[in-house]
Order: C-alpha cells, then sequence, then structure tokens
C-alpha cells in the first residue's frame, strides 16, 4: 500500500522546497502567527496616519506664513486697485487650503487613529503571560486537532522505519549467501547457515512490512477526522482574519475621504471665490483711479486771495498747509472708512514731494535699488522717515487734506509744527495729511 497524498506531500516539501503543508505536524504556526501579524499591522497604520497629520500640519502651517509674509509685501507694495485685489485673492486661498489641511490632521488623528486603535483594543486581547487571548486559543484548537493523528503518524514513521531496515538486512544476507556460493573456502554448512539467514530475513522483512501496512492503514483512516478539525480550527481564525480585513477596507475608505479634498464642497468653493476676484480685476477702472489720485484727475487747491482776518489771532490754529506740500485726491475719490480695496498700497507706504525746479532731474529708476536680492518692494516702508505720535483727543478733518483720528489711535509725524501749530504726518493706513500739533504726545 502507497502512502497517503497527505503524507507525500509532506515528504516532498521537505525534500524539494523546504517548506512543509499546513496540514503537517506543528505547521500551523503561520495561522496563529497571524494574530500577532494584526495586531502589528494596527499598530503600523497608527504610525502611518501619524506621520501623515504631521505632514498635513506642516503644510498647512507653511501655506499660513507664507500667505501671511505676501499679504504684507503685495500691501505695503505699489500694486493697486482691483489687480491687487485679486493678487491678495490668492493670499485668501492659501489661508482657506490651510484650514481645510488642518482639518485633514485633526480627522486622521481624531478620528482615523482613535477608529483603528478602539478596533484593535476590541479585537486583540492581551494575557497576563505575553501574547493574544485568540493567538492561544488557536494554538491549543490545533494541537487538540494533531494530536490523535501525530500519534498514528509517530507510530507509522516507526513501523516504516523497521520495515525498511528489515528490507537492507535481507539484502546484506542475500548478498553474503550468493558470495558464499563462489568461494571455496566456505562450507557446506556455512552455506547452510548463511541460506537460513536470508530466510529469517524474509520472515522479517513480511512481518515489518504488515505492521507498516497497518499502521499506515489505520492512519488513513483517521485523516479524514484529522482534516475537518484542523480545518474547523483554521476556519475560526478565518473568520477573524475576515473582520480585520473588513475593517481595514472600511479604515481605508474614510482615511481616502479625508485625504481627498476634492469631495470637499468647500475646496471647489475656494477655488470658485479666487477665479471670479481674478476676472473681476478691471484695468480701466485701475488706470481711472490712479489717474484720479496720482494723475492729473486729482484736486487741487489753486491759490486764492485771502482778507486779513484780525479774528484769527486769537482763535484756536487754523490749518494752512506748508510750503511744498503734495495735493490731497478729492472726496469723489477716497475710500470710504474700513474698505481699504480701493487704496493703493503704494499711496500708503510713499511720500511724494512736490517741490521741484529747473535745475532737478527726477530720480533716474533702477530695477537693482536693492542689489537685485529679495522682493523689489519689501522695505519699502523704511523710506518714510518719522516720529511716532498718539492722539490725546479726537479730531475731524474739516478739509480734504486734514487727518481724522480718535483720542489713542497712533501715527507717524513726518513734517514737524509750522508756525501755526499744524503738523504734517501719515496714518498706519497710509493716508497722509495736516494734524493740530496740540492734539497728540509723542510715544
Amino acid at each position: 500500500m502507497s502512502e497517503p497524498f497527505i503524507l507525500q506531500l509532506c515528504s516532498q516539501q521537505t525534500r524539494h522546497a523546504g517548506s512543509l503543508s499546513f496540514v503537517c505536524v506543528g505547521n500551523y504556526k503561520r495561522a496563529v502567527k497571524r494574530f500577532d501579524d494584526g495586531h502589528r499591522l494596527c499598530n503600523d497604520l497608527m504610525s502611518c496616519l501619524q506621520e501623515r497629520s504631521k505632514i498635513e500640519k506642516a503644510y498647512g502651517d507653511q501655506l499660513t506664513a507664507w500667505s501671511k509674509r505676501w499679504r504684507q509685501l503685495i500691501e505695503k507694495g505699489p500694486q493697486y486697485g482691483s489687480v491687487e485685489r485679486a493678487w491678495l485673492a490668492v493670499m485668501t486661498e492659501a489661508e482657506k487650503v490651510s484650514e481645510l489641511h488642518q482639518d485633514v490632521k485633526n480627522n486622521l488623528v481624531n478620528d482615523d487613529v482613535e477608529k483603528v486603535k478602539n478596533w484593535q483594543k476590541e479585537a486583540y486581547h492581551k494575557q497576563m503571560i505575553g501574547g493574544f487571548k485568540e493567538a492561544k486559543e488557536a494554538e491549543e484548537g490545533f494541537k487538540k486537532a494533531q494530536k490523535p493523528w501525530a500519534k498514528k503518524l509517530k507510530e507509522m514513521e516507526t513501523a516504516k522505519k523497521a520495515y525498511h531496515m528489515a528490507c537492507k538486512e535481507e539484502k546484506l544476507a542475500a548478498t553474503r549467501e550468493a558470495n558464499g556460493k563462489t568461494e571455496a573456502s566456505v562450507t557446506p554448512d556455512q552455506q547452510k547457515k548463511l541460506h537460513e539467514k536470508v530466510d529469517k530475513c524474509k520472515q522479517d522483512v513480511q512481518k515489518a512490512k504488515e505492521k507498516y501496512e497497518k499502521s499506515l492503514e489505520e492512519l488513513n483512516k483517521c485523516t479524514p477526522q484529522y482534516m475537518e478539525s484542523m480545518e474547523q480550527v483554521f476556519d475560526q481564525c478565518q473568520q477573524h482574519e475576515v473582520k480585520r480585513l473588513t475593517f481595514l477596507k472600511e479604515a481605508l475608505l474614510d482615511i481616502k475621504r479625508h485625504l481627498n479634498l476634492t469631495e470637499n464642497q468647500s475646496y471647489s468653493t475656494i477655488y470658485r471665490e479666487l477665479e471670479r476676484m481674478i476676472l473681476a480685476a478691471n484695468t480701466q477702472e485701475d488706470l481711472k483711479w490712479f489717474s484720479n489720485n496720482h494723475g492729473p484727475g486729482m484736486h487741487m487747491n489753486w491759490p486764492a486771495f485771502e482778507e486779513y482776518n484780525p479774528d484769527q489771532a486769537n482763535a484756536p490754529p487754523k490749518k494752512k498747509k506748508p510750503d511744498g506740500a503734495p495735493p490731497t485726491p478729492s472726496t469723489d475719490h477716497v475710500a470710504p472708512p474700513g474698505d481699504r480695496s480701493s487704496v493703493s498700497s503704494y499711496d500708503k507706504n510713499q511720500a511724494y514731494s512736490t517741490e521741484w525746479s529747473d535745475d532737478e532731474q527726477p530720480a533716474a529708476y533702477s530695477g537693482n535699488e536693492n542689489g537685485g536680492n529679495g522682493n523689489s518692494f519689501e522695505d519699502d516702508s523704511s523710506t518714510g522717515k518719522g516720529v511716532r505720535v498718539r492722539a490725546l483727543y479726537d479730531y475731524e478733518g474739516q478739509e480734504q487734506d486734514e487727518l481724522t483720528f480718535k483720542a489713542g489711535d497712533e501715527l507717524t509725524k513726518t513734517e514737524d509744527e509750522d508756525e501755526q501749530g499744524w503738523c504734517r504726518g501719515r496714518l498706519d493706513n497710509g493716508r497722509e495729511g495736516l494734524y493740530p500739533a496740540n492734539y497728540v504726545e509723542p510715544i
């Protein structure tokens, strides 16, 4: 009788591949180890998500820092009007996208990582002596299923070894008998003993063979029950693995949903708003604004005859423009309070003198004012010299070239007090004008 398929498989894999079939004794270890691997893979997934959350946070922080820096540069720079607003809209986009990436980070840490952690805790129960309850139960189940079959297998292996040894002895005895017939020195009595040895070995071979075949038959009879028991325990392991794989798939879908910003309605809204702001840029309106605030369209208080008024000597000081003061914009073109979108950042950060003579030539502009390094208008604010002062009282400008401020507001004094008690200064929003010197104090 030949060995059953299961035994042939075990022996062939041992000889050739070096790996044993699952049904071979003790080779269920990989199925048991899967419990330990599953717990470790949960830890790996949590570590993976935590690293990704750090990347999301760092990217969001970089976007915010970039937006803040460039918003300041743009607001201080010479760009104006609707194109300036469109440019600033890019900074707004970065700020809003940064918030979305911070949300991604929070979702990964607070939702996904916590979900994996909670599932891991429910699926794997640690033992005081180490390992997991689920792995121990599986190993005990496999050992119990294998024990009867392993005993029969051991008996069969012993019978097989005895049979093979008997066959070896028989062959050796037959060889000695054949050699004795050809040698003249072997007596008839010796030849007879050699022949009897061969007969005895044949009997031993037959007995060993019968015992081997019987043990093999008994092993084959319990093999179906053995396979059924092993498969039952293995199915229990598979059921646990089904839960793990199903959970992992659901968790990855949640992660994908959190990472995929294109599925977020807010994300598409950001870029629709950015496109709207860019398309709203109007070249003609910007040119008209510049002409009205820095070109021929500016208002001019032309000199007019003024009668002497003796009451002015005892009246509170009234404004007189210092000689050479730049003209102020017409009220038709001044942006309403709080609306800086119509105010050029060029106007806010630079003061121009209207003094001129035939001997003066306009300074030539050089594209390398900063030595070719850095932003060309990053340091424009340093060109406006002055002293910082704080308002003691509220003041409402009576004419267009007067400043309006509230008590406690801070501004920059750009020209000293004149003989009539007026100073020239600049508000933090960039507007320049005159104000009463006794309404402020140095900071």
